[in-house]
């Protein structure tokens, strides 16, 4: 991998992290262009990227992650610590699936474009159903609402199905607001990936750092993870943004059109 294959899939992922499009999804069309391969070769790329696009949303959603800290260390049932209780509610299926059905995913993954087609279509829907649903705003995210939207992300592993486009509209599926549900998507999703950042690191020490870096350069890493942290911070804001004036239809369209173009390609 050169550095502007690097800096091409770096702002991929920091961009598509967070529109509801799919970075997986994206990233294998990307590495099929650029006839890489997504496994272990790649895998030290992969922990880079994820590792830009968490800090990316630590740094626009500071002032938050702050507060419920605050809030947590207070030791006391207030509205940040019913927030991070939420959030690891949220986290449950996400941590079932990748602890029991991790080889599973991966064998996914390596299925080629189809599958990435097909479920960028799944995104379409579920955005375009979230668009025209209008059900009744509920002023603060429950317990058994966090608990769904993690299914949804759960369900979000399989490559072309969008984690913020899944979790976002199953929660305005469930009538919460669209100022709430955004922040939260991407608060959620801070735990879960760490964890699997941490899971690649323990398979790059199984495999070798050697064939985990599979001849990726310094300054390869360097762009591909700045280009990811840089694009994210962007995507993550204007994200936010477009979920309050809810325009996420035109997202659907985008990915109609990109999973079907990946259907007749695959």
């Amino acid at each position: 991998m050169n550095w502007l294959q690097a800096l091409i899939l770096g702002l991929i992922q920091g961009l598509t992290e967070y529109l509801p499009v799919s970075s997986s999804g994206h990233l294998a069309i990307g590495q099929a262009l650029f006839g890489l391969e997504n496994g272990e070769s790649n895998l030290a790329f992969t922990v880079l990227l994820h590792v830009a696009t968490v800090l990316s949303t630590v740094v626009i959603l500071w002032s938050e992650i702050v507060w419920l800290f605050k809030d947590l260390f207070k030791f006391k049932w207030n509205e940040g610590t019913k927030y991070i209780v939420n959030i690891l509610i949220s986290m449950i299926p996400v941590a079932i699936v990748g602890f029991f059905f991790k080889d599973k995913i991966e064998e996914v993954f390596g299925s080629g474009l189809l599958i990435v087609g097909i479920m960028l279509l799944v995104t379409a829907a579920l955005l375009t159903f979230s668009y025209f649903a209008k059900p009744r705003q509920k002023e603060n995210i429950s317990p058994v609402h966090a608990f769904i939207i993690g299914i949804a992300q759960a369900c979000a592993v399989m490559p072309g199905l969008s984690r913020s486009g899944s979790t976002i509209a199953t929660g305005l599926l469930l009538g919460n607001k669209k100022e709430k549900l955004a922040q939260f998507s991407f608060l959620m999703v801070i735990p879960p990936i760490l964890g699997e950042a941490l899971l690649d690191v323990k398979d790059m020490i199984e495999v070798g750092f050697g064939e985990a870096m599979g001849g990726l350069s310094p300054v390869a890493a360097i762009v591909g993870f700045l280009a990811a942290f840089i694009s994210g911070c962007f995507a993550c804001k204007w994200m936010i943004n477009l979920v309050k004036k809810g325009k996420l239809i035109w997202f659907a369209v985008y990915c109609v059109i990109v999973g079907v173009v990946a259907i007749i390609f695959c």
